[in-house]
Parts: structure tokens; sequence; C-alpha cells
């Protein structure tokens, strides 16, 4: 056991060690990380369109889409209009500091505002590597249950915001809100709870109000 613990210590420190290099190159070039997790068809793409269309006319963006093997969200984010670097994994199913620092670098930062980091999906591996991103946001679907804090609490006291996507469809699945709330209020009191339908556009104004807030912070 004790050489179990030491091997994910080293790779814990290896990964901080490249995310504060993330920080760094960050700060220098002015611009901001946005880490995107969710599970597979929960909405990160839809959301990334609708976040696109609202706020290219005020910032810079670009897209890292991190994928097994595949492209078919990087086609979508370019279609609207926003730079996307598509990332294969080789496998991994989440990224790290280091498969970050270097997307990062070969991009020109200085040509953006804002990065958002659309990780691999799932609700586990991408909760437990810092990649050195500003703000960590878990978009939730309605049909995954207002459960999955018990079920994953790491990935709910890591977020800074829980996004609970496809709202519209609350009543079909027996989804509560108020239950999902007190499920993460245990793991995680300050986490920004916002419900939203990327497909409808309900709430997705509250969102953006929320990110243009943490870009105002950070200024």
């Amino acid at each position: 056991m004790s050489e179990i613990i030491e091997v994910k210590a080293g790779i814990e420190a290896e990964n901080e060690k490249y995310a504060a290099e993330v920080r760094k190159l960050l700060r220098e070039t002015h611009t901001r990380l946005i880490n995107l997790m969710a599970s597979p068809g929960a909405g990160k793409t839809s959301l990334l369109e609708q976040t696109i269309d609202r706020l290219k006319g005020a910032y810079r963006i670009a897209v890292l889409e991190a994928d097994v093997d595949a492209d078919v969200d990087a086609k979508r984010i370019e279609a609207h209009g926003a730079k996307a670097l598509q990332i294969h994994t080789g496998g991994s199913c989440h990224m790290d500091a280091a498969m970050t620092l270097k997307a990062l670098q070969s991009l020109n930062l200085n040509e953006y505002d804002l990065i958002f980091l659309e990780n691999v999906g799932n609700l586990v591996c991408p909760a437990e590597f810092d990649t050195g991103a500003d703000l960590k946001v878990m978009i939730l679907s309605v049909p995954e249950g207002d459960d999955k804090p018990l079920k994953y609490p790491l990935m709910f006291q890591v977020t800074d915001c829980v996004l609970v996507n496809k709202i519209d469809t609350d009543e079909i699945f027996d989804f509560d809100l108020q239950k999902l709330e007190k499920n993460i209020a245990p793991l995680n009191e300050h986490a920004k709870i916002i419900p939203i339908s990327a497909f409808t556009g309900s709430g997705v104004e509250n969102w953006l109000v929320y990110l243009r807030e943490k870009l105002m912070e950070w200024k």
C-alpha cells in the first residue's frame, strides 16, 4: 500500500509543477482558462456554442477540444466562429497539466482573452487532475439524476460552478433541483449552482452573468 501512495504522490507533484507553469503562462499573457467537465452527452459542446455566440463580440475565444480520438466537437466549435484546437489524449480519460501546457503553448495566447478546455467526458478522472485553469466548471445533465454528488463527490468538491443542463426536462426525469442542492452543500458550500437549458437557451444568460463577473474580478 505504501508504494501505491508514493507513486500517486509523485504523479500529483509532477502535475502540480506543470499546473504552476500553466498559471504563470496565463498570467503573463492575460488570458483566462476555464476547465469544463461533464459526462458524455451532458451538453458541454452545446453550452460552448451558446456561450461563444453570445460572447464572441466582446471576447476573443478559443477552445481546447480534448477527446480520446475524434474531431466532431472541434468542427462544431469552429462553425460558431471560435478557434478550436483538437487534442487527442491517446486513450487517457482526462487532461492533465502537462497536456494543457503543451496545448496552450501551441497557440499565440496574446490573440485570445478566454480559452475553454472541453475536458474528456467523465466525472472521475478530470476531477483528480489540476490543469492550472482559473475556473473549474462542471455540467450535470438532468437525466443523470440528482444523486450524482453522492456517487462522484470529488467532482463536486473541486468545482467552482455546477451548471444543471437540460433543466427543461426535469419533470420527465423526476429531477429535484432542491435535492441536488442539498446533496452538493456538504461537499462544497461555495459552488455556484445554475440551472440552464443549452437547447432552449433558458438560464444561459445567468451563466454568462456569472462568467462575466469572474472575468471582471480577475481583471
